[in-house]
């Protein structure tokens, strides 16, 4: 390479050259078309090729963001952010577009309750993990939002997912020219980020197209037909419109996410016909819609669809302290709100999908077993904690199971160190093993979390993770023990990290629970 290739290297892809820039001992290439706009005739559509260029197109900065509604989540798209519609990009970290190089793929799916994110985010930077790792990084913009979830009458379900499909598509058709081995490939992503790798191990047309997966605090919110039909139904009406193409097509895509942020405003009052789904202030997520994603993550890996897949599946010991905290609740839950929340979520409360409204042992309510398992918890510890378990923790643990019943193999981990923010209140919460993973401790989520503290601890714990994760890409081998239902063995991730059995209470009381689709209830 000469001095000025090495400043400003060249790599062809099927649809044409591209050149990208030298930063920090990296190539690095940003907003590349995996596929066209999904604007104009191709709006609410499944994706399509990219149209081809001549030339060498400079791939320096990232794509537009898709249209997204950011209210009342993180930081949202920043003034900044360009502006476009060719939302459908991707980025590339590479150590050395060499052909013959051939290291292994990550490929991350960022998160944002399926209504927001993009990889612009500075949170998002993979530069550590590119070269702490000798391993090539892709991210990836999907469709969020109604664009991308919402269920249409003459659209395809899931288009979020086949955006993702996409992408993987164009890493395996590209990626060896960044250096990059199409058969090493790894899928990670975090909260709805995880939640779509669990879908697409689950989608037909994923298969084959990615070797590995992490997943990182798994949702366990998919939204059965039925369910999507009459959310779809009340987002059209924020509009005045049907949830039809025709309707939907009139009003430009970045009006539109007004209609889904009006509904995600007062979902609570529609908690008599959407039940779980009416409390997440997310009206969008994958449907099962038995095409796309045919039955939900749970039932398929059960089932070995995903069996040829290595896994790591894992969560936050404190998941739903970010939410409390963001919605100013922290220390203020009372005892009401507590027997609400442990009614509607604990297993075997009314109307929880795959409980059937059944009592536990003994006849016991899922209220009196989560009292019972955590006898000295206060009303705002239970709250969280049937949160925790119901969103993300045993939706994660589930995950992993199922893969294990269907023949596969799966690595599973607790992350417990306490983010150094407000004096360690807010615990290890969700989205903390974002800038953990990056080591993005002062953009996007890190600010909030580490308020400028990064300690030697906190240092260490980040290199740990890319350590562990890299070499799960590499190997298959994340450095711990796989889990089996004898030992339940898992990774502890703290200040002095440690292998030891999965924590019982949390766990029996959902042993046996189904991840049902989440149901119309009238």
């Amino acid at each position: 390479m000469t001095t000025t290739e090495a400043r400003n290297p060249e790599v062809r892809t099927v649809a044409g050259a591209v050149r990208g820039r030298a930063e920090g001992g990296l190539a690095v290439f940003r907003g590349i078309p995996f596929a066209a706009p999904p604007v104009g005739g191709a709006r609410f559509q499944a994706p399509r090729p990219p149209e081809a260029w001549d030339g060498v197109r400079d791939a320096y900065a990232f794509g537009p963001p898709p249209p997204q509604d950011a209210a009342g989540l993180g930081e949202g798209v920043p003034p900044e952010a360009p502006l476009g519609d060719d939302w459908l990009t991707v980025n590339v970290w590479t150590p050395d577009p060499d052909p013959a190089a051939r290291r292994p793929v990550m490929v991350w799916i960022y998160g944002g309750a399926y209504k927001l994110g993009h990889t612009g985010s500075p949170g998002y930077d993979a530069h550590r993990i590119a070269r702490d790792g000798d391993v090539v990084v892709v991210t990836l913009n999907y469709r969020v939002g109604i664009e991308g979830f919402t269920l249409i009458e003459g659209a395809p379900a899931n288009r979020g997912l086949l955006d993702q499909v996409a992408a993987l598509e164009w890493v395996r058709d590209n990626i060896t020219a960044f250096g990059g081995d199409p058969g090493q490939v790894t899928v990670f992503g975090e909260s709805a980020g995880a939640g779509s790798l669990a879908a697409l191990l689950a989608v037909e047309s994923a298969s084959g197209l990615f070797r590995r997966g992490i997943a990182q605090s798994v949702p366990g919110t998919y939204f059965s037909e039925p369910l999507a039909r009459d959310i779809a139904t009340a987002i059209a009406a924020e509009a005045g419109l049907r949830p039809t193409v025709a309707d939907l097509s009139t009003i430009a895509p970045h009006r539109l996410t007004s209609a889904g942020a009006a509904l995600g405003a007062k979902m609570l009052q529609y908690v008599d016909r959407w039940g779980q789904a009416a409390p997440t202030v997310t009206p969008f997520s994958p449907v099962v819609d038995g095409e796309v994603l045919p039955v939900t993550p749970w039932e398929a890996l059960k089932a070995g669809a995903a069996r040829d897949v290595e896994l790591v599946v894992g969560h936050n010991r404190d998941e739903f302290r970010l939410f409390l905290a963001m919605g100013r609740q922290l220390g203020k839950i009372t005892e009401d709100q507590a027997r609400g929340a442990l009614r509607m979520f604990a297993p075997g409360a009314a109307g929880v999908p795959g409980a059937a409204g059944e009592s536990g042992a003994a006849g016991q309510s899922g209220e009196d077993r989560y009292r019972a398992a955590f006898p000295d918890a206060s009303p705002g510890e239970l709250y969280e904690r049937v949160h925790t378990d119901w969103l993300f923790a045993m939706p994660s643990l589930h995950l992993a199971e199922a893969q294990v019943a269907g023949g596969g193999r799966a690595h599973v981990y607790e992350l417990t160190w306490s983010a150094p923010a407000i004096s360690g209140a807010m615990g290890a919460c969700h989205g903390l093993d974002v800038p953990l993973l990056f080591g993005t401790f002062n953009a996007d989520l890190g600010l909030l979390l580490f308020a400028g503290e990064v300690t030697a601890e906190a240092e260490a714990l980040s290199a740990r993770f890319r350590q562990s994760w890299t070499a799960f890409a590499k190997t298959g081998d994340p450095g711990w023990p796989a889990y089996d239902t004898e030992a339940r063995l898992v990774q502890v991730l703290d200040a002095q990290p440690q292998v030891r059995a999965y924590p019982e209470e949390s766990r029996r009381l959902w042993e046996g629970h189904e991840f049902a689709a989440l149901p119309l209830l009238g």
